[in-house]
């Protein structure tokens, strides 16, 4: 310690140290403090600001996040996770917290210091999320507890005092159905491919299963088949397992990889689009049926079917929970973001000052009617004879607004990327009601995982071919255009509520944001939406082709953008857009979406408003009129 070297700053050095060599990586990985940590970036793990005076359990909390990231760095492949990833949100959800306990038990076993750190962390962060109010299965996420138990498997500790009601909910139950395969993972803990694969066997024995696409079950069957067909293997053989391959089965094969990539694909353009629709035409496989004409404006949802509506609901946040769990949740919400508060209100108040220096007011000079001008009285005072001058106020052509935030309350946006969502939401809201645009907050989610009571029915029907849609939608109001944000404020707070995100299905959310914008009198309509992934609904995939969900959003973001006078915008956190939307963005990391919200809302500001085109009509009135002329 040099004579200058403060106490933070040796304990920076030190941990900066430490970390790189638990990561096995030398000067190049770089250690910094900020507001956004404990994250892990490119060549970069940023850990949260110390406190002024760094206690003893500050100090292990710290260095076991910083340890959690160093670990992840030396013992994680995010592309052959991304590969071996189930394709169902709960499913996602349940693989990442437990390859993250993976990754933390290879450390934790090495080395004690690292387990007491890595302890002191899981339980800080437990905490924050109030785990000890999580007791029933309602509240107690399948994701954390399964995590925690396989934890437990593979270093031997119990779970942390603050999670024991999330695993006492569900561990009789894990036990019962997956406890033999649950007891095989430290075998194969140090092989990231191999101990995933075994993961498979207790997701299938819970029931999650389907949740595991065409595409990784090929993996599977390709690697137990190379392990078990003799090295000569009868060409027969080889050519019935090519017969039994269906184009069908190749396109949602194809479908399902599309959607789950993490790669950044180029936008297609329109005549790649028709080249592709055109191959998939001449394909004999099952898919939905096409549109007879391209060129006629066709209702979007023409090829999209519905099981049924009766289940669907569109619900204010005070209907789904009572004031004083909303003011508890808005509470704990601000708690969590309050460091990311002052870098997206820098932003925010950039963004008020470019649009009230367009709702500025200019004067014109030396009129002969208006206001009387009294700086120029002077000139009546040395020559009376010289004629009085007016002016008049001008304003400039800033146009009357509306904004809808159209957010993901899917189950893969649970932790970090919602809360940066609602905070963001939070602050964009306010600050263009102060400039006179009226913003509308909406979130789209099901009721239920894997379908809830319109599977049911589907189920009680004989399971009919080609159901369409089966999940119970939830729309969810968060704050309507009109309402004033200071009563919608703690609204967002909903958002925190375990149990609330769930399944995704874009298409129709879209359409719903669309519908409720359509009407309004504002001159300029914006709908933004913010999502992390391709919709997924594991039980209408499941029972109609894989890529059913995504040709519906395609088809309805294509009506939007041609037919309609509302702008569309979409922001991807860590899956690209850009394939789908005309005007989107991708970012990687749910702490850019506060800036990235923000440049292009003024990017459109600054542009022109497109050009007025008729009002489209509705997919409702579409229909009517259809069948007023047959």
């Amino acid at each position: 310690m040099s004579a200058r070297e403060t106490p933070t700053e040796l304990f920076k050095r030190s941990l900066a140290q430490t970390t790189r060599a638990l990561a096995g990586a030398e000067e190049e990985l770089e250690v910094t403090f900020g507001a956004e940590g404990p994250r892990l970036s490119a060549g970069k793990i940023v850990l949260p600001h110390l406190p002024r005076v760094i206690s003893d359990p500050d100090a292990q909390r710290i260095r076991g996040q910083a340890d959690a990231l160093a670990l992840k760095l030396a013992h994680h492949d995010d592309r052959a996770h991304a590969k071996l990833r189930p394709s169902g949100a709960e499913g996602r959800a349940v693989f990442d917290a437990v390859e993250e306990m993976r990754v933390q038990a290879l450390g934790a076993n090495a080395l004690k210091g690292v387990a007491g750190n890595l302890n002191a962390a899981l339980t800080d962060s437990l905490e924050r999320r109030g785990a000890t109010r999580m007791v029933d299965r309602s509240t107690a996420p399948l994701a954390d507890a399964l995590a925690l138990m396989v934890r437990e498997r593979l270093t031997g500790q119990a779970p942390p005092e603050n999670a024991r009601g999330i695993v006492n909910a569900w561990r009789e139950e894990i036990e019962r159905e997956a406890g033999a395969a649950l007891n095989q993972l430290e075998a194969v803990a140090e092989d990231q491919r191999a101990f995933a694969l075994k993961f498979r066997e207790v997701l299938n024995n819970l029931g999650l299963g389907d949740e595991i696409g065409p595409d990784e079950r090929a993996d599977d069957n390709d690697e137990s088949n190379a392990e078990q067909t003799p090295p000569q293997q009868d060409q027969t053989e080889g050519e019935d397992e090519q017969e039994q391959e269906t184009p069908a089965d190749m396109e949602m094969v194809e479908s399902d990889i599309d959607m789950d990539t993490d790669r950044t694909i180029s936008v297609e353009s329109d005549n790649e689009a028709d080249e592709q629709e055109e191959l998939e035409e001449d394909d004999p496989g099952e898919k939905p049926i096409r549109p007879k004409s391209r060129n006629e404006p066709e209702d979007p949802n023409a090829n999209y079917k519905v099981f049924t509506k009766s289940h669907d609901e569109v619900i204010t946040a005070e209907e789904l929970c009572d004031g004083e769990e909303l003011a508890r949740l808005r509470t704990y919400l601000d708690q969590q973001l309050k460091p990311l508060q002052s870098v997206v209100g820098r932003l925010a108040n950039r963004l008020q000052r470019r649009l009230m220096a367009k709702q500025n007011r200019t004067w014109s000079f030396d009129l002969e009617e208006g206001i009387l001008d009294t700086a120029r009285l002077t000139r009546v005072i040395v020559d009376p004879m010289s004629a009085l001058t007016f002016k008049q106020e001008d304003d400039m052509p800033f146009k009357d607004t509306v904004v809808t935030l159209l957010l993901d309350n899917s189950g893969s946006m649970r932790g970090r990327p919602i809360m940066v969502a609602a905070l963001c939401a939070d602050i964009l809201a306010r600050t263009l009601e102060r400039c006179g645009v009226k913003v509308e907050i909406l979130g789209f989610t099901t009721r239920a995982w894997k379908g809830g009571t319109s599977k049911e029915d589907w189920l009680k029907a004989g399971r009919p071919p080609q159901p369409g849609r089966l999940n119970d939608l939830r729309h969810v109001v968060y704050k309507s255009a009109d309402a004033p944000w200071r009563r919608a404020r703690r609204n967002l707070g909903l958002m925190m509520r375990e149990g609330l995100l769930k399944e995704n299905i874009d298409g129709e959310a879209l359409m719903w944001a669309h519908e409720r914008l359509l009407p309004r009198a504002e001159q300029r309509r914006i709908l933004m939406v913010i999502s992390d992934g391709a919709p997924v609904d594991d039980s209408t995939l499941s029972a109609n082709p894989g890529n059913y969900l995504e040709r519906h959003l395609r088809t309805v973001i294509q009506w939007i953008e041609t037919r309609s006078p509302i702008e569309l915008i979409a922001i991807g956190i860590g899956h690209d857009v850009t394939r789908y939307y005309r005007r989107a963005v991708t970012i990687t990391d749910a702490e850019q979406l506060g800036g990235v919200m923000i440049e292009k809302l003024a990017e459109l500001f600054d542009e022109a408003a497109p050009e007025e085109r008729p009002p489209p009509r509705s997919p409702r009135e579409h229909r009517q009129r259809m069948q007023a002329t047959a």
